[in-house]
């Protein structure tokens, strides 16, 4: 899966999800920075739950470890997107960041229905 934009592989179980992040990203210097930062935190957590960490226990250190090129908020949340919706470990990754980025119960609504929180919005009050 490895491509001129240093794309590493990672354990992708939608090919055709991962297919249309790629085709939607691959054109711009933002969206590739999404793919290869995705790729990379999804390789590098999967070491360490190779080594029989779970998701919630690494997550948030692999995502600062695998942030060598400086990715916004909204790039975070893109990674996390895709992700959900390709890695094989999805499901918990997406669990862990919305309680993680709730600010209420939100994350909690969003586990019930599915959804991903974005964590590149801003609470005044």
């Amino acid at each position: 899966m490895a491509s001129a934009i240093g794309i590493v592989e990672f354990d992708v179980v939608d090919e055709e999800a991962w297919k249309r992040w790629r085709e939607a990203n691959e054109d711009g210097g933002y969206g590739q920075c999404c793919l290869r930062y995705a790729a990379r935190w999804a390789s590098m957590m999967y070491c360490e739950i190779a080594d029989g960490r779970l998701v919630e226990d690494i997550a948030e250190k692999t995502s600062h470890e695998a942030d060598t090129e400086g990715i916004t908020g909204f790039m975070y949340g893109a990674a996390v997107s895709m992700l959900v919706s390709c890695w094989r470990h999805g499901e918990m990754l997406r669990r862990w960041h919305n309680l993680g980025t709730q600010i209420r119960d939100e994350g909690e609504k969003a586990n019930k229905s599915g959804g991903v929180l974005n964590p590149a919005l801003l609470t005044i009050g």
